[in-house]
Parts: structure tokens; C-alpha cells; sequence
């Protein structure tokens, strides 16, 4: 009897709950009504209730936006190290060296005293066609001071860059020169390369230096390869070194150039993310030519999809140290403000099934963010021994172990020459002060270095310029107190540093890369190993 009279109730006190669920409801709406963010009050939606909360009713007034500006990047953190928010303002700044152009001025600069100098104008570009000169010190933009404490390069690339057509009004002083003279400038788009050096090493062997993975890299590198094709290249090196990465799709169209039909390349899988397969279409120009890859420390993401494919599929050989280690995939997606969050979705696996992301905890990224000292500190740098390899063994198509689990291991280590190495070296390179008196050198002696047209020349003119001693003399009077005995340890290493920047300042990247390969180690193997014929792995003996 009890039950059935329970039943009898039993809609009388659900339409009373509903009641009251209803008033409930209708209490909070009113309440909120104001409520700018469009909260629903539910669990999942704590945050916005939250801010909400603060804004209504917190003792002081708050700022919403800065709040929620300050708290996207902290819950991102907690996700991957590679979930990242970009603000509206960083967003154009974040995508124009991938995009491969810009609308700018097109020079590039270096900030020393509170004051932009032109360290080197692009050629054809809007800034030389209206008589801008390298060594000019832009003092005014558009009629307003453009120098002092406030002067960064935030600030300076937000005041050239611009839409394409626009003007701008430059204050130049000029070496020799008292007065300011005014160049106007119609800004245009400037091409950002990402192949930034291609010439031949020798008779046979070309080399091509890729600085990160962009929309226009793969056509970039068809151009340098045709150009080395004109002298006739045997055999070929791809520099990764320092390629932190970029467009997936660009890696995968270069490593097609160079692999047989039907080859995995890459494939990428997640939780939401079904596996994707990158396969070569046996359409490449170049598929037996001999070939090494460079990477390091500094080689990431699409530098290791590229070196990945090509070491799983025994197509070349890999020269240098262990890259960095990520394998995660992000997703760029944008706001209503233009903002944008780059959200990891997936990681990609090299031919063989490896992952390269080396290990994580979520939302510990002080440790992942130290782990290139982590691995200097161990030794890595200067022993292959001291590898460790914390993910399980995979193999090559021809049986060859590699392994996953924190990044690409070379086929041939290059250790890191710290021989001469001194606290004097370190502080001078660390504390800028190389860059800038290789800068002031320049500028004093453009009339002289212009006159030098090749790398060679202007290295064996520098040398007769007792350029150490001359450094040390300067970093003295800056605060980097003169020690002789370190100095004469360090000669060599302070001489190509100061040496290299000079040619850089005056001729161009490709320059700079040809000095610094006159004698790399890395560079140095590499020739070895065509001269032995040896780039194409050979299958490991089998265990009798």
C-alpha cells in the first residue's frame, strides 16, 4: 500500500521540482542578465562563471580581457609544451616567416645604443629602390623619434611593417653625414626565404641550407636544386641544423622529391584525429642521387619528419647530433579577435612506427624547456655514449635499429669541439658583444669591404686585420675585462665568430654559411662519405 500511495505522489513532486528548478533558473537569468560573456551556469563552464563573478562583483575594477589573455596560455601550459596561445597582436608577426612574404620596407636591422641600424638591405626590395643603404641609422618614422630606452624590435618591425602600397617617412643619418635626410618608403611585399644558401662544396657535391619549413620552401628548394643542376651536382647535403620546423606538407613534398614510389613518408594520429598516411608518388626528380642530411640539437618537427623519412627508408645518411624531439601535430585555430591558439591534435610517426617527441609531464615544462642543457650537462653533446634512448627499438626498411621516444639519433655523430672553449669565449658570445663590434667594424670600413667581392677574399683580408686583438681591446672598454692566457686559447674560436659576422653584415646569409662550412667537422664527414661511396645505408650483418 505504502508503495503505491508513494507512486501516487510521485508526479505531484517531480512538477514541484520543476517548479523550482524553473524559478531557480529564472532567479539567476535575471540576476545575470548582464552578463557580457553569455555564461551557462553548469559545471563545465566553471571558468566563464568564474570571470563572470569576478566582474560583477569583485571589490575593485577588473579588466576581463587582460584576465582572459593571461589564463589562455596558462591552460594550454597545462596540456602539451607545444599547445600555445598567440595574441591578435603576435598573430601576423607569428605566421609571416612561414607565409614567405611580407609588406614592409625590406631591410634588416639590428638595435645597438637605443638606435636602429640597417645592417643589410634586400636587394630589388622597396627600402633600396628609395636610396636606403646599409650602416643608415633610422632616427625618425613618419616625423616622431624613433630611438631610445623604448626601442625594440617589436616596436620597430610594428612601425616598417605595413599593408603593401602604403608609405612611411624615414629619418636617416648616414655615415659622414650631419643632418637627418628624409627617404620615403612604399611599403611592398618582401619574400622571407627559407632556403638561404645553395652552392657547390666541391666539383661534386652540392649543398643546401633550409632554415624552416614554409609555404614556399618546396619551390624554393626545386630553384636551388635547378641551379645546382646547372653545375652539374653529384651528390647533395641538406642542412637542417638549427630548422626548428614549420608545415608538415612542406617536409612531405620535399622528402618525395627523393624517395621511390610508394614510400611512407609520415603518418599522424590522435585521440579525435583518424591516421593519416603520406606516401611518395615516385614523381621525384632526384630519387638516387646520393645524399646526407645535417640536423642537431636545434632540428625540430618537420626537420625530423624530413630526416625521419629519409633514414626509415635507408636513402641517405644522417650526420650530426640527436634532434630536439617533437612530434606533436597542432591545429591553428582562430578567435572572433583574431587571436589564436595553435592546439596539438595529434603526433606523427616516422615510416618505421617511432614517435620523436621526447618525454613530458603535463604542465611541468620547466624541464622540457631544459632539456637541451639536460643533455649538454650529460655529456650528449661530445659522446655518442651518452645518448639515452628511453623509447623502444624500431628498424629501417633494411633492418637497421633506430629508435623512438626523443628525437632522430644520426647515423654518424659529429661531437660538439669545445676544445678551446674558455669563460672569456662564452661571455663574449652569450653577451652580444661580438655581434655588435663585428656591426661598428663594418660600418666604420663599408667603403674598403665593398670592394671584396668573394668569401675567400674577405676572409684572408679580415685575417690580416689582427681582428682578436682588436675585439678584446673593445670588449674591455664594454665591460668584458681583457684575459690574455683565455684569449690565446680561444683565438681561433673568437676569430671565425668576429669574422663571420662581418661577412654576413656585408655580403648575405649564403656568405656567411659558405665561411662557417670552410671547416665544419659536420661538413667535413659528409665529403668523406661520398667520397666512399658510402651514403646509401647497407643492412646490418646478420647474427650467425
Amino acid at each position: 500500500m505504502n508503495n503505491k500511495r508513494n507512486n501516487r505522489f510521485m508526479p505531484i513532486i517531480m512538477a514541484v521540482c520543476v517548479v523550482i528548478g524553473i524559478l531557480i533558473g529564472t532567479f539567476y537569468a535575471n540576476h545575470f542578465s548582464g552578463n557580457r560573456l553569455s555564461i551557462i551556469n553548469t559545471s563545465s563552464n566553471k571558468l566563464n562563471n568564474l570571470l563572470h563573478i569576478i566582474d560583477d562583483q569583485y571589490v575593485d575594477t577588473v579588466n576581463v580581457n587582460d584576465l582572459v589573455e593571461k589564463a589562455v596560455p596558462q591552460i594550454l601550459a597545462e596540456l602539451d609544451p607545444h599547445s600555445v596561445y598567440i595574441s591578435a597582436n603576435d598573430v601576423q608577426m607569428a605566421n609571416d616567416d612561414l607565409r614567405g612574404s611580407f609588406s614592409g620596407v625590406g631591410i634588416e636591422f639590428i638595435i645597438r645604443q637605443d638606435t636602429l641600424r640597417v645592417q643589410q638591405v634586400i636587394g630589388n626590395g622597396p627600402a633600396e629602390r628609395a636610396g636606403v643603404i646599409a650602416g643608415d641609422k633610422i632616427v625618425k618614422v613618419d616625423g616622431e623619434d624613433f630611438t631610445g630606452k623604448t626601442l625594440t624590435n617589436e616596436v620597430a618591425m610594428h612601425k616598417l611593417k605595413g599593408p603593401k602600397d602604403t608609405k612611411v617617412k624615414l629619418g636617416i643619418m648616414r655615415y659622414g653625414e650631419k643632418k637627418v635626410r628624409d627617404i620615403v618608403v612604399t611599403r611592398g611585399e618582401i619574400p622571407t626565404k627559407s632556403v638561404t644558401a645553395a652552392y657547390m662544396l666541391n666539383k661534386e657535391t652540392g649543398y643546401i641550407r633550409i632554415k624552416n619549413f614554409g609555404e614556399n620552401t618546396y619551390p624554393e628548394l626545386l630553384i636551388a636544386l635547378a641551379k645546382l643542376s646547372e653545375e652539374d651536382f653529384q651528390s647533395l647535403t641538406i642542412d637542417l641544423r638549427g630548422n626548428t620546423g614549420g608545415y608538415l606538407q612542406s617536409a612531405v613534398q620535399i622528402a618525395n622529391e627523393f624517395l621511390p614510389k610508394n614510400r611512407l613518408i609520415v603518418y599522424t594520429q590522435g585521440r579525435k584525429s583518424q591516421r593519416q598516411e603520406y606516401r611518395s608518388d615516385g614523381r621525384g626528380s632526384y630519387q638516387r642521387i646520393p645524399l646526407v642530411v645535417l640536423i642537431d640539437e636545434g632540428s625540430a618537427s618537420a626537420s625530423e619528419i624530413l630526416a625521419g623519412a629519409i633514414q626509415d627508408n635507408d636513402r641517405g645518411t644522417i650526420i650530426g647530433r640527436r634532434s630536439f624531439g617533437k612530434g606533436l601535430v597542432q591545429q591553428p585555430i582562430e578567435f572572433n579577435d583574431h587571436s589564436m591558439i595553435r592546439l596539438t591534435i595529434a603526433r606523427y610517426y616516422s615510416p618505421s612506427g617511432r614517435c620523436i617527441q621526447k618525454p613530458y609531464v603535463s604542465g611541468e615544462n620547466k624541464n622540457y624547456e631544459e632539456d637541451i642543457l639536460t643533455r649538454y650537462e650529460h655529456g650528449e653533446f661530445f659522446s655518442q655514449d651518452s645518448i639515452k634512448h628511453e623509447g623502444k627499438e624500431y628498424h629501417t626498411a633494411i633492418g637497421r635499429p633506430v629508435f623512438g621516444g626523443g628525437g632522430i639519433t644520426p647515423d654518424i655523430f659529429i661531437a660538439e669541439d669545445t676544445t678551446n672553449v674558455t669563460s672569456y669565449y662564452k661571455q663574449a658570445t652569450m653577451s652580444g658583444l661580438i655581434i655588435q663590434y663585428a656591426y661598428e667594424y663594418t660600418d666604420a670600413n663599408r667603403q674598403t669591404l665593398k670592394d671584396i667581392k668573394s668569401v675567400d677574399d674577405m676572409a684572408k683580408h679580415l685575417q690580416k686585420q689582427n681582428m682578436v686583438d682588436k675585439f678584446a681591446t673593445y670588449a674591455d672598454k664594454n665591460g668584458l675585462k681583457r684575459r690574455n692566457l683565455m684569449i690565446q686559447k680561444s683565438h681561433k674560436l673568437l676569430e671565425r665568430f668576429i669574422n663571420s659576422r662581418i661577412i654576413y653584415n656585408m655580403m648575405s646569409e649564403e656568405a656567411w654559411m659558405k665561411y662557417l662550412n670552410s671547416d665544419d667537422p659536420a661538413i667535413t664527414e659528409t665529403l668523406k662519405i661520398f667520397r666512399e661511396n658510402a651514403a646509401f645505408p647497407k643492412a646490418p650483418e646478420k647474427k650467425k
